[in-house]
């Protein structure tokens, strides 16, 4: 099974490696910039030859708390536990950054970046985002917004983006995206050579890794997987529930919900979570400059914290109905996190689109703290029991 796989244990050794790096490579000069959230384009990052880590963990109620002290317990648990990680600096991504840079997708992250800035001392560069990626004013914003971020970088490393090195950077992280891709769908097959578990933990690795170091061992994954590939035995699934997840973000160190839903025996086969997949779909630079890569933002999935009324031509929805079907799920998971009020307001929505397609659906509305798990893995216990029913309904 998965366990046997050479290079995720290669991976795992290069994330333990890389602080120590990280720490050499600032020693000799280089900067770094950590980031946060959904919309910002790393393709301009690397291009200046600056360091791009993605911050931001979960699952620690102790940093939950101590970021409470900064930020307003009204916000969820994953904005109050960065918070905590800039009070606490000790850990190793967040000590790092020399320049902090967020988009303003979600507005409770957007608050966390003012709150860094002005207590925490960090400096702080805003990408503005338009509540509308689907409007020709919101594009135009975005457009705008995206070539003053690009000056600001510029300003911070000291030079000029070239269209050479976005030329490059535009080609890395579009192998790298395209590389994720395939392993999504090597995760959803049956007798699968690797869990949806350790897919997003190649993802997330994706955070702080050197990207073109990352970029190789996503090519070295997917060659081991081709290498093990199972032969064509039919698999009988009929008792599998195959989950898909979707809704608030799962950041590295938050397992909650996924484990009690592998405790259950249920199979996650997919998501769409802005922590997961999601920002590996729909990126396409039809050109190498500052604009075409705004453009490439402008149309890849939207964000779930960006409001959209229609649901008839909401992509963020189709894509979910698409993926649901690419990986045959038998039923969607939908996590939110407590005071997450966009992926909470869209839940019914959500669950009526879904409903319509005939595709079980379940809310699971959660923090970080245990006081829920007993009453979360009732509820999920009879969910996961109700699909595979289901299914031996329908052979």
């Amino acid at each position: 099974m998965s366990g046997s796989l050479n290079t995720i244990r290669k991976i795992r050794e290069a994330l333990e490696a890389r602080p120590g790096e990280i720490e050499r490579l600032k020693s000799e000069g280089r900067k770094v910039v950590g980031w946060i959230n959904y919309n910002i384009p790393e393709e301009l990052i690397l291009a200046l030859d600056l360091i791009p880590l993605r911050l931001g963990k979960g699952g620690d109620d102790r940093l939950v708390e101590l970021g409470s002290r900064w930020i307003s317990t009204k916000n969820c648990v994953f904005v109050r536990e960065l918070v905590g990680l800039f009070a606490e600096n000790e850990d190793p991504y967040i000590a790092a950054s020399d320049l902090v840079a967020v988009d303003a997708t979600c507005m409770q992250i957007f608050r966390a970046g003012e709150i860094v800035q002005y207590y925490f001392k960090k400096p702080v560069v805003i990408l503005g985002v338009p509540r509308s990626f689907a409007t020709p004013e919101g594009a135009e914003y975005f457009r705008h917004e995206v070539g003053h971020f690009a000056e600001r970088l510029e300003d911070f490393a000291g030079r000029k983006i070239t269209r050479e090195a976005l030329t490059e950077s535009v080609a890395l992280l579009g192998a790298i995206r395209s590389a994720l891709d395939e392993i999504y769908t090597w995760q959803a097959a049956d007798g699968a050579l690797i869990s949806w578990r350790e897919t997003l933990e190649v993802v997330q690795a994706g955070n702080v890794l050197d990207r073109r170091r990352y970029l190789s061992l996503l090519h070295e994954l997917v060659s081991e997987l081709q290498e093990k590939q199972a032969t064509d035995e039919i698999v009988d699934d009929r008792e599998e529930a195959r989950i898909f997840l979707s809704g608030s973000i799962v950041p590295p160190g938050d397992r909650k919900i996924v484990g009690i839903l592998e405790e259950l025996g249920a199979r996650i086969v997919g998501d769409d979570l802005w922590s997961g997949l999601a920002p590996q779909l729909g990126v396409e630079v039809a050109e190498p400059t500052i604009a075409g890569i705004a453009d490439a933002y402008l149309g890849r999935v939207p964000h779930g914290a960006l409001p959209y009324l229609d649901l008839a031509s909401d992509r963020r929805i189709a894509n979910l109905k698409d993926l649901v079907d690419r990986f045959k799920a038998h039923a969607v998971v939908y996590h939110t996190l407590r005071y997450c009020d966009p992926y909470t307001f869209k839940g019914n929505e959500t669950k009526i689109v879904l409903s319509e397609e005939g595709i079980p659906f379940l809310e699971l509305h959660t923090e970080y703290s245990g006081s829920d798990y007993e009453a979360i893995r009732t509820r999920a216990e009879a969910f996961v029991e109700l699909v595979r029913n289901r299914n031996l309904l329908e052979v």
